[in-house]
């Protein structure tokens, strides 16, 4: 079964060629999906949690190919949509598509997939910033602050064709 993508290609999107997967589409489309399936008080979006996963681990002090990663980590879910934890734990077959498919695009748009050392970051800051956008949005902390925020992310609904620039912006500033 295909998806047509926002910039017109046909894609089965459990059986992605990387000729089909664009940073355009990902940019995009995540700026499309709002975060806590719609939850919050106001749209906070997949791609401005990416963006400030980034700029987390620029306040870091941590490698640029670090930051790449950790604002494409989330990239699978533009061709997957996206879950909350509790249902994504429980659908059979979704982790092993989403692990292919972000491998893809880390070797595509990172030129490699990370390092053990490297997902372990990027994980510690996704958990970080999903704690805190909780706490701002609905006033309690979703799992743990891990070592708390060094950067000062913007939790406020910002317009999505901005939120898609950003993103465009940033992934090409850190590839270069």
């Amino acid at each position: 079964m295909n998806i047509m993508t926002y910039t017109g290609l046909f894609m089965d999107p459990l059986a992605p060629e990387p000729e089909q997967v664009r940073i355009e589409d990902i940019a995009h489309a995540l700026s499309m999906i709002s975060r806590a399936n719609g939850h919050f008080p106001e749209v906070h979006t997949v791609a401005q949690h990416c963006l400030e996963c980034a700029a987390e681990a620029k306040a870091r002090n941590l490698p640029r190919q670090t930051q790449l990663f950790c604002l494409l980590h989330d990239g699978a879910e533009a061709y997957l949509g996206d879950f909350i934890q509790p249902v994504k734990a429980r659908m059979e077959g979704y982790r092993e598509a989403e692990d292919h498919l972000l491998d893809m695009i880390y070797r595509k748009f990172a030129g490699r997939t990370p390092s053990e050392a490297e997902q372990k970051a990027v994980k510690e800051i996704d958990k970080t910033l999903l704690y805190f956008e909780f706490l701002h949005y609905m006033g309690v902390g979703c799992g743990n602050p891990g070592a708390g925020l060094q950067s000062r992310p913007v939790f406020s609904e910002m317009p999505r064709r901005e939120v898609e620039e950003r993103y465009l912006e940033t992934y090409r500033e850190l590839r270069e």
